[in-house]
């Protein structure tokens, strides 16, 4: 398994972390996910450590905080082995202060789940979403508390704006303060929106790129054809798990895995090892968060690694994926265009 740098940190992480939201199944939207308990996440865990992919990734409102429970569970005894990175910021609890990034609500939130994972520290903490209401001051100084106390290692954000990061970090070079390495966002080849500005400022501001969703909710597994029904088991039949996630046109989905379908038969690879390894090769990505309900689908994914597509075959599923920017990307695209780097 490669490990790899986190944004511009000392850190190193594999480039295939697993993500948790399989596990517990405690309400709707996460049964649609899966309903892993402890004896099968310690399972897919010795899959994982046996692969070298050491990086488990959670939230706390992932099943309520029952995916929490279950990955500490799960890692009980083998804590030295394993990294965590887990989510706070949404709401958890029906008060008025249990929401957002605020000093009370994070510092809250991470004692709660450093007692749910069974641990004393967490590797990655980030912040699940942009609080608008909390003035980036509170939420980095608050952060920064909790880095000092030794209950993080590392800080990062996710589903941010360009401009909600931007600010952050330069709050925290102005105070001296702890500083995002990581932006866990979506990105998939169904879904190229993070490549118009958080890319970019990722690279200038040396962000890793934790990726979420790198099968586009489900939509490159494989098994979403023109003229095929869904398989019983995917999220895809779920309207909860839909209205949440990442809309995408079927029609634009059916290009991008013709393309894939194409490019699987050269390799000999499947079409989710070959989207995952596209991803990999991507600037500023630093890990990608593999699911997996059972054992066989964690082994696909973690066929991803280990090759690398041709230049080739690249361009081929950069031009299948291609989509019209929006303004300004479309703008600047064409100044870039006209005036090409003197060294490339």
């Amino acid at each position: 398994m490669e490990y790899r740098q986190l944004g511009r940190s000392g850190f190193k992480v594999p480039v295939l972390s697993l993500g948790t939201g399989t596990f517990g199944g405690g309400n709707e939207f996460f049964k649609a996910w899966g309903d892993t308990d402890a004896k099968g996440a310690s399972h897919l865990i010795d899959v994982c450590l046996d692969a070298g992919l050491t990086m488990f990734d959670s939230a706390d409102i992932y099943s309520n905080g029952l995916a929490e429970e279950v990955l500490g569970a799960a890692i009980k005894g083998r804590r030295d082995k394993v990294l965590i990175s887990t989510k706070a910021t949404f709401r958890f609890g029906d008060g008025p202060n249990n929401v957002g990034s605020s000093r009370f609500h994070l510092i809250r939130s991470c004692e709660a789940q450093l007692k749910r994972l069974g641990t004393d520290y967490i590797d990655l903490y980030q912040m699940h979403g942009f609080d608008a209401t909390t003035p980036v001051e509170e939420t980095l100084s608050a952060l920064d508390d909790l880095v000092r106390a030794g209950k993080i290692r590392y800080i990062g954000c996710s589903n941010f704006s360009g401009w909600h990061l931007m600010k952050s970090l330069a709050t925290s070079d102005c105070y001296g303060w702890s500083r995002y390495v990581a932006h866990q966002a979506y990105y998939s080849l169904v879904g190229r929106d993070y490549e118009w500005e958080l890319m970019p400022l990722g690279i200038d501001q040396g962000v890793g790129a934790v990726v979420w969703s790198p099968l586009g909710w489900g939509r490159l597994t494989g098994k979403m054809r023109r003229g095929q029904a869904l398989p019983k088991t995917s999220r895809l039949n779920s309207q909860i798990s839909n209205e949440k996630g990442p809309p995408v046109d079927d029609e634009y989905v059916y290009k991008v895995v013709d393309a894939l379908d194409v490019v699987a038969k050269e390799t000999g690879k499947t079409v989710p090892q070959v989207a995952l390894n596209w991803l990999l090769q991507r600037p500023t990505v630093a890990t990608v968060i593999i699911g997996a309900r059972d054992e066989q689908q964690l082994r696909d994914n973690l066929g991803a690694v280990g090759w690398n597509l041709t230049p080739a075959q690249v361009a081929k599923l950069d031009a299948a994926s291609a989509v019209t920017l929006a303004y300004p990307y479309w703008h600047q695209r064409g100044f870039v265009e006209r005036n090409p780097s003197p060294v490339g």
